[in-house]
């Protein structure tokens, strides 16, 4: 009895570590659908939260359309693999000094108005866009928080054991999402695939893929504190990193300084709302 009863017990958890592998071969206990939920649950959140001041879309039309032709563009890469399963719903955050980007569960991504006009052209911000994307497309925050809270603690809530752990994880995934920091090494996919999704970007959007590393180069004159830099750990090593992706790439070209890029870039800054 004993034995059958170990042998039950080691098939559940087997098949349970088995069906929680994400496509990568990364432990996460949620589902791609739970990843949809958990971002808006979080959205929803937010909207209630003053700290994050959502500028509406009919209080700067202009600059939405803007946000919504850069992310078009870096959707066109077949290197997304939830490209259609994610709403990658974009917004503005009405907040000039902080200068930081984020995204959730599902795709939605967000700009404080901070980083766009603190960026000089369109190349380095797209970089910006295509990292958050990568670190949605990747499932790194749901991946986080399998390992945050534990296999036997998710897993005693998978059996029913705790029915409400689950949903008390959602809550503190929708309230404290801004403030949880990525491991290194999915800041280095995150990199990885910003080189990859830009490169992708054709036609009007030949973006210079390495967007993002010159992105970190212009943070690294900063002299005052970065929100950025401190929930994006930037090693030293990491432009390296980066320039080791693009050199895997054939050293693609692009434009970052092309009048287009920049001219459309400062149209992109122009329509913000002044504070």
């Amino acid at each position: 009895m004993k034995n059958r009863i170990l042998f039950l017990s080691l098939f559940i958890v087997t098949m349970v570590l088995f069906s929680s592998c994400d496509e990568e071969g990364n432990l996460n206990f949620f589902t791609v659908e739970q990843d949809v939920e958990f971002g808006e649950e979080f959205h929803a959140q937010l909207l209630q939260d003053q700290t994050y001041p959502i500028i509406p879309e009919a209080s700067a039309p202009e600059a939405y359309t803007h946000l919504r032709r850069i992310r078009d563009a870096l959707l066109q890469s077949e290197n997304i693999r939830y490209k259609t399963e994610f709403s990658w719903d974009v917004y503005l955050i009405d907040d000039p000094e902080t200068l930081n980007a984020f995204c959730v569960p599902g795709g939605k991504m967000y700009f404080y108005t901070g980083i766009i006009k603190y960026l000089e052209n369109e190349a380095q911000f797209a970089g910006v866009m295509a990292h958050e994307m990568a670190h949605a497309d990747k499932r790194h925050a749901t991946n986080t928080m399998t390992k945050t809270y534990g296999f036997s603690i998710l897993l005693d809530a998978l059996l029913g054991d705790d029915p409400a752990l689950l949903a008390d994880i959602a809550a503190d995934l929708a309230l404290g999402l801004g403030e949880l920091k990525f491991s290194r090494d999915h800041e280095y996919e995150a990199d990885e695939f910003a080189v990859k999704y830009t490169n992708d970007a054709s036609g009007e959007n030949d973006y210079y893929p390495k967007g993002i590393a010159d992105f970190f180069i212009k943070m690294g004159t900063q002299t005052t504190s970065l929100e950025f830099l401190s929930t994006h750990p930037d090693p030293g090593n990491r432009i390296d990193a980066i320039n080791t992706v693009w050199t895997e790439l054939g050293s693609p070209t692009g434009s970052t300084t092309d009048a287009i890029y920049v001219s459309r870039y400062n149209e992109f800054k122009s329509s913000l709302p002044s504070k």
